[in-house]
């Protein structure tokens, strides 16, 4: 029997999922990002290797490694691809409709609350694509993971990323009621040293600080936390139950305050503001369903939070 080799399309799908195995490092990881089977994925590599009458890969007990032939194709294939999927968008131009799978990573507060809306909007506007929605507040390895975006807090100076600020997230600090026995709330950060302190962990530890709205004057004071937590709900439900003051950003806990359920401490004060980015690695392509994303969080994240940039 005659075995017919992959041509044309089939060869560059064949590139791309090469490209996948060794960026995730193995073939069971590959089948998993590309939403496929191991056995899948193994065929495919098989068929490459076969239209290249050429070994890429060596597998054993301890894992997989790439062959000289197979570092030498890994390189071209990056190149051959990315330029392939260059020109397609070029030719494309206006008609490049967004489709296929996208992986983000998102905060775990952020993510369940304010960002199901900028989600469910390109979903609705892009019925082709389909999105792998992950809640993580540490940051991922995004070749290794096949991650093609994600959602971060804070600074991000990772040279590889490209980062596109959205807006600051407003801070304050709050507790319940029954923290501060029925008074009203300290309108200087000064009086509210000696309260129980919560801290989330992810920025503070043993010391808050606060600048003042207006003049920009800064006080400090040091803590020492009854409650330490990675997760601004945890946090929330903690303080709602007055077990003690903590600084949170101002989205989640509106309705609290509105409610009489949280009070704002020291109003005229506030911790400093949190930057959310949305990043991505450095590439000479990017998908469609990758750039409509980051222009539909660009356009609704800074009005969903209230602090545009």
């Amino acid at each position: 029997m005659i075995e017919h080799l992959p041509t044309g399309q089939d060869r560059i799908d064949l590139l791309a999922t090469f490209i996948r195995i060794v960026e995730a490092g193995n073939l069971s990881a590959a089948a998993v990002q590309l939403g496929t089977t191991q056995p899948t994925v193994s065929r495919r590599l098989q068929s490459l290797e076969r239209a290249l009458g050429l070994r890429l890969v060596q597998r054993s007990t301890h894992g997989m490694k790439l062959t000289a032939d197979g570092e030498r194709c890994y390189a071209h294939a990056k190149t051959f691809v990315e330029t392939w999927r260059t020109i397609e968008a070029d030719l494309k131009g206006a008609k490049d409709e967004p489709d296929g799978h996208l992986r983000v990573v998102v905060p775990h507060a952020f993510g369940q609350d304010q960002l199901i809306v900028p989600l469910m909007r390109y979903l609705e506007r892009y019925p082709r694509v389909s999105v792998e929605w992950l809640l993580r507040d540490s940051r991922p390895d995004f070749i290794a993971e096949g991650i093609d975006c994600a959602v971060v807090m804070g600074t991000v100076d990772d040279p590889a990323l490209v980062a596109r600020q959205l807006a600051m997230v407003p801070r304050i600090a709050v507790a319940a009621p029954s923290l501060l026995g029925g008074a009203p709330p300290p309108g200087h950060p000064a009086a509210l040293a000696d309260l129980p302190w919560m801290a989330f962990l992810t920025f503070y530890r043993d010391e808050v600080s606060l600048s003042h709205r207006v003049t920009g004057e800064q006080h400090r004071f040091p803590i020492r936390p009854r409650l330490g937590a990675n997760n601004l709900y945890a946090l929330r439900n903690a303080a709602l139950a007055g077990q003690g003051a903590f600084i949170v950003s101002s989205w989640l806990v509106e309705d609290d305050l509105r409610q009489g359920r949280l009070l704002h401490l020291a109003p005229d004060w506030q911790g400093a503001a949190m930057a959310v980015s949305i990043a991505y690695p450095h590439a000479r392509f990017y998908p469609a369903r990758l750039r409509m994303f980051v222009e539909v969080m660009r356009t609704m994240v800074p009005r969903l939070i209230g602090a545009p940039l």
